[in-house]
């Protein structure tokens, strides 16, 4: 297993916050998570061996990065699945992922997310909710036959746009089984979790 490039993630961390403090549309930030987050996102795919991810909203490949490297380390033949509705950022991804040496274990998704993950096979283990808050719901719910017994979902902003994010908190707390938590780091992750049994 390689180690993480830190060197890039410290480019990307900078890179993002200077793009970010200049553009003031939204559509044009890359809006990074917080490297605390990242990490933690990292050790719990690790720690629970997650293999078949999907990510919804690769922006520049930030997180995408954390969550193939983790999957690699986690597990022989981890995958990671990412969805991106913005070809420039896609573009973005695709070239810092090569960088970091992982492209070979992401497929790149481009198009509407909700569109996506409905035609989307899976199973996965593991979902990542970064993009859209309002339409992760109907995301959740399109993926519910897609997930495997044991599962994790992650969703970011729970903290920062609680207004927006309050149907998928909604739609996770009703799922049979599933523990939930909302871990006060960065700008808030809802962790939620399902075993086999």
């Amino acid at each position: 297993m390689e180690t993480m490039d830190a060197g890039l993630l410290d480019e990307l961390e900078e890179w993002g916050r200077a793009n970010d403090a200049q553009r003031p549309e939204r559509s044009g930030k890359v809006l990074n998570l917080e490297s605390e987050t990242a990490g933690l996102i990292g050790l719990l795919i690790r720690s629970g061996r997650r293999s078949r991810l999907l990510e919804i909203g690769t922006s520049n490949g930030y997180s995408t990065i954390w969550l193939a490297w983790a999957a690699s380390a986690a597990s022989l033949g981890g995958r990671v699945t990412s969805i991106e509705r913005n070809p420039e950022k896609q573009a973005m991804a695709d070239e810092n992922l090569r960088r970091a040496g992982l492209r070979d274990v992401v497929d790149l998704v481009l198009g509407d997310a909700t569109e996506v993950v409905a035609s989307l096979p899976g199973p996965f283990d593991f979902v990542f909710f970064d993009a859209d808050r309002v339409s992760a719901a109907e995301q959740l719910s399109l993926l519910v036959p897609k997930l495997n017994p044991d599962v994790m979902l992650l969703a970011d902003n729970v903290l920062s746009h609680p207004a927006e994010i309050s149907g998928y908190l909604a739609a996770v707390q009703s799922l049979l089984n599933v523990d939930h938590l909302v871990i006060p780091i960065g700008k808030g992750l809802s962790v939620a979790y399902r075993d086999a049994s």
